[in-house]
């Protein structure tokens, strides 16, 4: 008998869902971290570095809405609610949504032993995620 472990080759192991929503949850927090720094230089760009301080403009680094900036000593608020702030928001949004109810799915599967109560699990997740997807999009856009 050996001892040697048993390690498939992608085609052999096929490319599954269940490996796509794992590769889906390590890009999109990767796609996160680089709204989060796209805020943060834009916001030092725009002028936070003399007019806010370190919490506003971590604030708007987080959720880049131009509401953040209307108690700041910033003394024009046009640049920072452009369609792009509000791309960048909807962006990180959308994906932290996603991450978020996804990783909730994966710890609800851990506990879940039917497969009736996962598909249940499953679709009122995607439910919770598209109302609020379209609640925070609708507010990002229209506030």
């Amino acid at each position: 008998m050996s001892n040697r472990s048993r390690t498939l080759s992608l085609k052999e192991r096929g490319l599954n869902f269940e490996m796509l929503m794992w590769i889906f949850t390590r890009l999109s927090a990767l796609a996160m971290y680089g709204l989060f720094l796209v805020g943060l230089v834009g916001a030092l760009w725009m002028g936070a570095r003399y007019h806010m301080n370190f919490a506003e403009v971590l604030r708007w680094a987080f959720m880049s809405n131009y509401i953040h900036v209307q108690s700041t000593n910033i003394p024009s608020i046009d640049p920072w609610a452009s369609a792009f702030w509000r791309l960048v928001a909807s962006g990180l949004f959308l994906l932290g949504t996603a991450h978020g109810v996804h990783g909730m799915v994966v710890i609800a599967d851990d506990y879940i032993v039917s497969s009736g109560g996962r598909k249940i699990v499953r679709l009122l997740s995607m439910i919770a995620m598209v109302s609020m997807s379209v609640i925070g999009v609708y507010v990002l856009w229209t506030y």
